[in-house]
This record gives C-alpha cells, structure tokens and sequence, in this order.
C-alpha cells in the first residue's frame, strides 16, 4: 500500500475520530442536563413526603446511581462477572423506579392541569345553575302568592259591594254600593296590587342582576386563567345573592343556601401529589416521565465508564507486541476483535510465562482500549484499531506475508490492507 493511500485512511480516520470525539464531549452535559431534569421532577414528588433537604439528597442519590449504574453496566458483561453485572443492574432498576414514581406526580399535574381547572368550572357552573334555578322557583313561588293575595282582596271588595262579606252584620248586611266597607277593602285590594308591581319590578332588576351573573360566567369560561374574570362573575354572584336575600327577608320565606364557589386560590391552585394518582393511570404522564429517565440511560450507556487516555507512542508499541502474543482471535457478534487472553492447554504444558502480555491486557482494560466479555475474552474498543493500524503500518507488517491471526483480522476490519 503506497503513502497516499495511507495519508487518505488517516485524515479519514481522524476526522471520524474527532466527530465521534466531540459526540462523547457533547453527551455529558447532555447526560448531565438531563439528569438535572429528571432530579427537579424527582424532587418535586417526594418533596410532599418527606422534608426538603432529605428529599433533596435522596434525589441527588438517585440520579447518581442511574448515570454511575448505566455507565458501569455498558462496561461489564453477565459472563465476565454475574454476581456484579446483577448488583449493578438491580440498583440501576430501584433507582429507576423511584426516579420514575415520583418524577409521575410533576407530569401528571402538568397533564392534568387544564383538565383540573375545566372540572372545578364545571363544578362552580353546576352550582350556579342550581342556584339559579332556585331564584326562579323563588320568583314564581312569591308571584304566586302575591297573586293569591290579589285574588283574595278582589273578592273581599266584591262581597263588600254587595253587602255579603262576612263581617259585615246588622244594617251594613245586604247594602249594595260603596260603602265604608267597600272603601276598606278596595284600598287593600289597591295596595295588594301595587305590591304586584312593586315585586315585579323587584323581579326585573333582579333579572338584570342574573344576565350580568351569566354573561360574567360566560366570559370567565373563556379565561380560566384569569384572575380578573374569576373576580368579576363572584362579584356579580354576590350582588344577587344580596338582592335575593333582602327580597327573602322582606317576603318571611325560607332563604335560598347559596353554592360553594371556589375562590381564585382554591380555583387556581395545582394537584396535590397522592397515591391515589396511580389509580386514575395517565398514560401520557408516566411515559413523560420515563422518556426522561430513558434518555439518560440511553446516552450514558453510550457512554465508557472509564474514559479512554491518550497512549504514548512506548505504549502503542507495547500494547502492540503485546496483543500478538495472543493467537485465538475472531470477530464476535459485536463485529469486534475478540480474542482468549488465558494461557491455552499447551502453554500451561509447557509453563508458558504470560505476565508480560496479561500486564499490557490489563493496560488497555483499565484504559477503555479494551472490553472484558468473560472470564476468559476480551474485545478491542473501537478506539483501538486506529493505534494497532498505525503500529502495523510503521512496523511494516502489512507488506509481509505472515497469517497471524491479528494481522489477517485487522485486514477483514479495514486496517492494513
């Protein structure tokens, strides 16, 4: 492979390198905002259980171990070590769930915070009507007797012109004409009929008093959210449950039981968390409240949990010389170099030494160069095979004929070929 080739590969190489490098910078304070996210809603559930400062460091707890469990489980294997791939993912799932229950409680208030106020409405407009409706019966309850009075009062001035009201006796009996027992009783009857007038008038203003009462509603209807309209329909309510009651007085019936209208605190104020709120599930607020959580998991588990350093240009070398020691690799699953570090049957014959090698393992391990999938392989991280590459190159293996094992995987990867 001539150098123009290998100068292409390698200002490819970098520039994805870069590219990716900046999506691991940019991922932890996208990691963290969110963290921070799903803290606030965290807190704010268990904040109506608990005192703040302990909601507080319980929320801090539990965001932690989320992002710390994430990135350790994305760097273990169940093979590699199942005692500790099972403590880690059963923190991460108790961490998760706490996090999930109480960060439910914030997005179920913003879901149901229109719907809440709708209700409360609803509930304020029931009872007006119903208050209403009892004015109404009121007005034809009073019309009707005061009708009944009129009624009552023309008969009496009748049997008074006649001369056959009952308590007319002796000369005053049987006398047709006006009389002072006709003018007694007319001016009744004159009197029954004004108080019919006076009460419809009464009637009238009242009546205005409910069309500015309903049109108030209407308008707030409109502007739940608006302190001044609330003001204005109780203010209109009030003025006619005034003018109701003075009417009531004046009249000797029983007075009307106004409704509980909310004012604008109780009307206006949020949910107050509760378990109850699993029983009318909200499927919106739970999955919000798990997106959050999930992103997180997503973009730590994307994430190393060791981040990888630079190698100086001694330990390339070495991780070089060292990794082709080893003979058993292949490309797994993962379509990564796989390869046994253990000694095999015949170099435990022979009491082959392997620190030297296991030492540079252990290097690349503790590095991220590498990645521990059992008791017995590891496979290259993705950050690896550029450093192998650029050893293959300068050693000039590439332009050999050797079958190492190694140097023909590298090749299927695109490296050295």
């Amino acid at each position: 492979m001539n150098a123009t080739t290998w100068r292409i590969g390698y200002w490819l190489n970098a520039i994805q390198s870069t590219f990716v490098g900046l999506l691991r910078v940019w991922s932890v304070p996208l990691v963290l905002m969110l963290s921070l996210a799903s803290g606030y809603t965290t807190y704010y559930g268990l904040s109506f259980f608990i005192v703040d400062w302990i909601a507080l460091i319980i929320t801090i707890a539990v965001q932690s171990i989320i992002v710390i469990s994430t990135l350790e489980l994305a760097s273990i294997h169940w093979h590699a070590n199942p005692g500790r791939y099972l403590s880690v993912l059963v923190s991460l799932l108790i961490a998760l769930l706490v996090s999930v229950s109480f960060s439910y409680f914030k997005f179920y208030e913003f879901s149901r915070h229109d719907a809440l106020r709708l209700e409360r409405f609803e509930a304020i407009q029931a009872g007006v009507d119903a208050y209403l409706d009892a004015v109404t019966d009121l007005e034809s309850q009073l019309m009707a007797r005061q009708q009944q009075r009129i009624e009552k009062a023309a008969a009496e001035t009748s049997q008074a012109y006649m001369g056959s009201h009952p308590a007319m006796s002796g000369e005053f009996r049987h006398l047709i004409g006006k009389g002072r027992f006709y003018t007694h009783f007319s001016e009744i009857l004159q009197s029954e009929r004004d108080q019919q007038k006076k009460l419809e008038s009464r009637f009238a203003a009242m009546d205005q008093q409910v069309t500015r009462l309903r049109r108030n509603l209407q308008a707030f209807s409109t502007h739940l959210g608006d302190e001044s309209m609330h003001r204005g329909f109780m203010d209109s309510f009030q003025q006619l449950e005034e003018t109701v009651d003075n009417l009531v007085a004046g009249y000797g019936v029983k007075p009307l039981k106004p409704p509980h209208l909310d004012s604008w605190g109780e009307f206006s104020q949020g949910i107050t968390p509760s378990f109850a709120m699993w029983e009318n599930l909200s499927l919106f607020a739970l999955a919000s409240a798990a997106m959050v959580d999930f992103f997180t998991l997503a973009l730590s588990w994307r994430l190393e949990f060791s981040a990888p350093g630079p190698l100086t240009e001694e330990e390339k070398r070495l991780a070089y010389q060292g990794l082709r020691q080893f003979s058993e690799f292949t490309i797994n699953r993962n379509d990564e170099l796989e390869f046994v570090f253990q000694r095999s049957e015949l170099e435990r014959a022979r009491r082959y030494s392997d620190w030297s090698r296991l030492f540079i393992v252990a290097m690349l391990l503790n590095r991220g160069f590498l990645r521990k999938i059992s008791r017995r392989t590891v496979e290259f991280a993705p950050n690896l095979y550029p450093v192998i590459g650029e050893q293959m190159r300068l050693s000039g293996d590439q332009d050999t004929h050797s079958e190492h094992p190694l140097l023909a995987l590298m090749k299927q990867k695109g490296y050295g070929s």
